[in-house]
């Protein structure tokens, strides 16, 4: 999976390992100008193409992927993952060649959301409850009123219903699939479905976008995740949920950041 990947306009982006995943080095409106190349692509396609599956590096993600073996796996079924963390941006400086920026998915989706409006592509939002999910979509549509939202459902229903929610996001037309079922079920369901959903250009896992738009969760200050203090803004408002997730896993992601981070 290392090596070169091309886009449109001949420009290649290349992948560092960085905790032990192969994260690309692309900014986020790089990304974003991929996202439509694969669309464009999909479209032409008449059904054939094979989604791309789009996934995220963050320190939680870094973790998991060291402790499960599966998940790692599944990690490295992806066309494309991109740095979530800043801590996963710092610790690609042990390479020579560093990552350019943080791509978190809260902030590309912003970037996503004007690339797809100035080609006409369209979404599809899965995952959250039936209320974070409609009023997060109510945030897009007023956020960007002329983004085509082509459906939308929550994250709430069993496996053998896989086939029916995968049917309906093709029937919707959507380009691009937002899927946020939280790590590691998002990434698993993506792998496991993703022939189900030939035509789609993109399926982008998203975590807690949904939350962070409809203002369930703030973001943290600048100054925070400059400094990779995320975590901390992010435990302080939930600490019955997430102290001790962080209190555990940010000491395992430290080290597969440094131990496992490719500096050749």
């Amino acid at each position: 999976m290392i090596g070169e990947k091309s886009v449109k306009d001949n420009k290649y982006f290349d992948e560092v390992i960085v905790g032990g995943l192969p994260t690309v080095r692309a900014t986020r409106s790089e990304l974003a100008s991929l996202m439509v190349d694969d669309c464009l692509k999909a479209r032409s396609s008449a059904g054939n193409f094979q989604p791309k599956l789009v996934f995220s590096s963050n320190g939680q993600g870094v973790s998991l992927a060291g402790q499960n073996p599966n998940f790692l796996k599944t990690m490295m079924e992806a066309s494309w993952i991109h740095a979530d963390g800043q801590s996963v941006v710092f610790a690609s400086k042990l390479t020579k060649t560093p990552l350019p920026e943080r791509v978190a998915t809260t902030d590309f989706f912003h970037d996503a959301a004007n690339a797809a409006i100035e080609n006409k592509l369209s979404f599809f939002i899965l995952g959250g409850s039936e209320s974070q999910n409609s009023r997060a979509v109510e945030k897009m549509k007023k956020l960007y009123p002329s983004l085509i939202i082509a459906g939308r459902r929550n994250g709430y229903f069993h496996a053998e219903e896989d086939e029916e929610v995968c049917k309906q996001i093709k029937n919707s037309g959507a380009d691009v699939l937002w899927v946020g079922l939280g790590k590691p079920f998002q990434e698993e369901w993506c792998v496991k479905n993703k022939d189900k959903l030939n035509g789609i250009g993109w399926i982008k896992t998203c975590g807690g976008l949904y939350a962070f738009l409809c203002g369930d969760s703030p973001r943290a200050p600048s100054w925070m995740q400059e400094f990779c203090l995320e975590w901390l803004f992010r435990s302080l408002k939930d600490p019955k949920r997430l102290l001790w997730r962080y209190a555990t896993t940010n000491p395992h992601s430290i080290y597969r950041l440094i131990r496992y981070t490719r500096t050749q």
